[in-house]
Parts: structure tokens; sequence; C-alpha cells
């Protein structure tokens, strides 16, 4: 349904609904204002663009989106994406990403895609959450130990050996600003849920800063005055040439963006009890990142502790996500000027707390003993995330996880013939087993276990090449075939093929409707003959029979149906129980 959550909840909207809404708004607004300045900071802008993303998309997320409660604005999953296009492409080449990611994101809502980017797999995002907490924090030391660097390096390693080489730099006082900072994230939580800490920590640290006239760096000190109001719109640049190079970047973003916008919707609905609109979430997302660069802002995102701290604090509306970004626009307006005596070692604190708790510690401790398959894709996806390129960890670690998906799948469907010698391997307790059936001469009864895929097509060409030739009929069983694509389709045209010229006759029993239709729209169903085509085993026999010239044989085992047939699709010949189909 492509209609934003705002719309619905106000048929009903009350002053005391209104009023537990503007609480909610006014305290995440509070809350976000030291994470939007952090975050920016962090991915190599000024504190200001931080500002601007949390305002402008704030407000297009909380009025078009799909969630109640979602709030929007700059995350610290953005962090590692951001710094690293503007490295390789400046501003200009970040914004147009942006704006890129926001149409993939418009267009993957549009085609329904919602509900799709919900399947990612577990692991990739426990590897890269976890890759960008190592990277985060990382980028902080420097600012939390004050040390005096000209520049520092993007990859991991050098990185680190930079901090090392500059360790003799460190500030003492900045390393103290830095854990008096740490130690109120860390321990106001005992002292008040409703004040953020990260706001106390922030002005505490400022007052201090400012009237000791402690000699740290402050934001004012390296990014100049910050300005107060919202910037007027401006296009950026666009470099036709680059905008293939942009393009990686920019489906990261868009992917990046769906599914922590999501995650943080499906987890506000646990909390809320409510059911969110993905298609439309999508949307409202797209938007909000298509229109932030025209403001000079970052990507930005649904941000689950942002939208937790607004549904615990009564937050039930998207009223709330709106006061949340108003109340972040009045801080820029009348304090925009102070902002600059914020020192950079209490920011750095604030992220170091940031990236301890998305680091997925235990989800990725739980991974670590889970199937090795998974553990690879963990590993995988965290160590690319960290050594390599956020990009190219979420490629490599879904293109792993969609090979380990079809080599399980693969291994879960088997093929085998269940006359004869294998007849002691089926089932006896199944009513509808072969081995309780009289199965005819020279015919071969082979049966399907799972999706007849193309991960899985190897397997029955291999059984197709076992079985012997003496055989004048062949019936494929597929009762537990509940999904067949183009090449099981394929695989299953040269069989019938292989087989006509053998002179061997091919019947299809037990179809379930899927397949049945597959079959019917590639014309497979047309060359086998509808004749061939049969709703349960019994009658598959018997066709076999009537092939044969041997007489028909009643079964002495009631047929039990396995599936129903749907309606609207076309009836197999020749069958005296359609229903069973």
């Amino acid at each position: 349904m492509l209609k934003p959550k705002l719309f619905t909840t106000l048929k009903n909207y009350s002053w005391a609904q209104f009023r537990a809404d503007g609480i909610a708004g006014v305290i995440v607004g509070v809350v976000a204002f030291p994470l939007a300045i952090a975050f920016a900071i962090a991915s190599g802008v000024s504190p200001d663009k931080g500002l601007v993303t949390a305002v402008i998309a704030g407000l297009i997320i909380s009025g078009l989106g799909g969630s109640r409660v979602q709030i929007g604005g700059p995350t610290g999953a953005f962090v590692v994406i951001v710094y690293s296009i503007l490295q390789k492409f400046g501003m200009d080449g970040l914004l147009v990403a942006t704006i890129m990611g926001g149409i993939i994101l418009v267009a993957m809502g549009l085609f329904r895609f919602g509900s799709i980017i919900k399947f990612i797999p577990y692991p990739v995002i426990v590897g890269f959450t976890s890759g960008i907490a190592v990277i985060i924090f990382s980028s902080q030391i420097r600012d939390f130990l004050g040390l005096t660097m000209y520049t520092v390096p993007a990859p991991f390693v050098e990185k680190w050996g930079a901090y090392a080489q500059a360790f003799h730099t460190l500030d003492f006082a900045a390393l103290a600003i830095g854990l008096f900072s740490l130690l109120i994230l860390i321990l106001w939580k005992k002292v008040s849920n409703r004040i953020p800490a990260a706001l106390v920590a922030l002005i505490a640290s400022t007052l201090i800063v400012h009237y000791f006239k402690i000699p740290v760096e402050t934001i004012g000190s390296r990014f100049g005055e910050i300005p107060n109001s919202l910037p007027h719109p401006v296009f950026p640049v666009i470099h036709w040439k680059t905008l293939g190079a942009l393009l990686p970047s920019a489906i990261t973003i868009a992917v990046l963006a769906g599914m922590e916008s999501l995650l943080s919707a499906v987890v506000a609905d646990g909390m809320i009890g409510g059911k969110h609109r993905p298609n439309m979430e999508l949307i409202a997302q797209g938007i909000a990142n298509i229109a932030s660069p025209l403001f000079g802002g970052i990507p930005a995102t649904g941000a689950i502790a942002r939208t937790a701290t607004n549904v615990h604090n009564g937050g039930r509306t998207p009223i709330a996500g709106l006061i949340h970004a108003l109340v972040l626009f009045i801080i820029m307006f009348f304090l925009g000027k102070w902002i600059a005596w914020v020192p950079l070692s209490c920011l750095a604190a604030i992220l170091i707390i940031v990236a301890y708790n998305m680091s997925e510690r235990k989800s990725f401790a739980m991974i670590l003993r889970s199937p090795k398959s998974d553990v690879a894709v963990l590993l995988a996806t965290f160590l690319l995330t960290v050594f390599v390129d956020l990009t190219v960890a979420i490629q490599a670690g879904l293109f792993l996880a969609m090979l380990l998906f079809m080599r399980r799948m693969a291994m879960v469907t088997n093929v085998g013939l269940i006359t004869e010698e294998l007849n002691d391997q089926e089932d006896t307790d199944d009513p509808n087993a072969v081995s309780k059936r009289k199965v005819p001469p020279k015919t071969e009864v082979y049966e399907i276990n799972g999706p007849f895929f193309f991960g899985a097509s190897y397997k029955f060409m291999e059984a197709m090449n076992d079985i012997g030739v003496k055989s004048k009929v062949r019936i494929i069983r597929m009762r537990n075939v509940f999904a067949l694509d183009a090449t099981g389709l394929h695989t299953l045209t040269e069989a019938y093929k292989t087989f006509k010229r053998s002179g061997i006759t091919l019947i299809i029993a037990d179809l379930h409707a899927q397949p049945l239709v597959a079959m019917e729209r590639s014309g497979l169903l047309e060359e086998i003959g509808e004749n061939n085509i049969f709703g349960n085993i019994d009658e598959a026999l018997n066709r076999a029979r009537e092939i044969l010239g041997l007489p028909q044989v009643p079964s002495s085992v009631p047929f039990i149906p396995t599936v129903a047939r749907e309606g609207g699709l076309p009836a197999p010949r020749n069958s005296s129980n359609q229903a069973e189909f």
C-alpha cells in the first residue's frame, strides 16, 4: 500500500496523542543533535551537514514514510561509505551518489521490493555492521587522544600505523575530556533515562573547556563558524564521466538505507504492535536522499536507537518525527554559534559508545557457533568491510551467501529410482508409496524431492544417466517439487527428447500448481501430452499399463491427496479424479 502512515494516523488524532508525540519529538530532537554532528564529522564533512540532513531527511521520512514511529537522519552505518566516496570523488561526487541512491530507493519501493530486501542473510548484516563499528572506533582515536596529525589514512592498517607514529603527540587535556565524556556516557543511565547521556556529556565538556580555557581542539578550531540556518537548495555539479564509477556506491547507499530503515521499522512494529508499509518506507527514504543533497546533506536512513527513544517516550504517530526535525532546526538556529565550542574529544567519546553499541558482539559470537557456511559469510563480510571497502563487502557477502544458499538447496534436493533395487529406501509408512503399488514391467518410477531449479538440475541428469535403457515407460514423480525454474524446465525438456529418441514414454505424476503452470507456459506440457500428466501415481501407473498393452489394475491402497488443485489450471486428460490433482 503506497500511502504514508501520517495520513492514516491523522484520521482519529487527539490532543492527548499530540501532547505525547510532542514530548517524544522534543526528547528525540535533543538526542539526535549531538549524534547528527558526530556522524557528520566522522564522515569527513562539516557538522552543519549532519544537522541539515537530520532536519530535511527527518521531515520527509516522517511525513511520507510507511512507519508510524520511524525517526530518520544520518546514522553510523553511512560513516564508512560517505568517507570513502569523499576520498575518491569529493563532495560533488558524494551528493550525486546520494541522489542516485535515492532514485534507486524510490524505484525499489515502486516495484514492491520492500519485502524482498528483508531476506538479506543475517550473517551479511552482522558482518558489515560489526565491520562499520570497528572502523568508526578506529576513526575516533585521533580526536580522543588529541594526536597531532595533518591527515589520517583511510586504510585500516595504515591508519593504526599512523596513530602509532603520532602517539608521542598525545594531548593529555584532550584525553582527559574524552575520558570525562566517556564516564558520563557510561554512568548517566543510572541517574536518568529521560535526559540523553550524549547531550549531558556534550554540554558538560563544552562548558568545562570554555570556562576553564582548556586548550583542546574544538569544532570551531577545525571547521570554523557553524551556520545557524538552512542553506539554499543547489543542484550539485554532475560530471557525466563519473556516473558509472559512482553507481556501485549509489547502490550501496540504497541497499544500506533500505536494510537499515526496514530493520528499524520491524523493530518498531514489535515495540508498538503495529505494521509498517515497507514499500512506502522505501519511497520516503528515497525522496529524503534525493532532497537532502540539494541542501548539502549526506545520506540518511531510519535510525533504530532514535526510533526506540521515540517509542519509549510516547511517540505513536509521524507527528513526533516531524516535531523532532523542527526541534533540531530550532537548536541549529538559536545555538549554532555555540556548537563551535564543542570539544572534538567529546564527540569522539560519543562515537566510541555508538561503535560499541552497534558492534553486534553477541550476534557475532552466536554466528561463529553456527554452521561453517554462515561463519564464512560473516567473516568474509566483516574482513572485507574493515580491510577493503564496504561496497565490496556487501557485494561479496551477498554473492557468497547466494552461492551457499544454492548449494544448500541443491543438497536438500535428491533424485532417485524408487522401483526395483531402491524400493527398500522408500518410506513404507507412506500410504502413497510406490512400494505399496504394483509397478508394471519395463516401467521405472523416478522421484524428485525438493525444489527443481538450476542448483539441483545436475543431480537429475546424473540420475537419468544411471538409469538403464531397458524400460519402455519412465514415470517422474514430482509430489515434493513445489518450485520449478527455467533450468529445471530445460532439463526436463532435454530428458523428454532423449527418452523419445530411445522409444521411452515419459509420464509425470503428482504435479503441483507452480510446476504445472511453468510447464504449460513453456510449451513442455503440450510436447509431453496432457494424456501423460496425472494427478496421482495410481493413474500414472495405469497409463503405463495402457502403453504396454497390459490390463488396468485398480489400486489396493487408497490414494490420499497431498495437494489441492488450484482453480483455473488446465485439467490433465484421462484423469478420473481431477479433484485430487
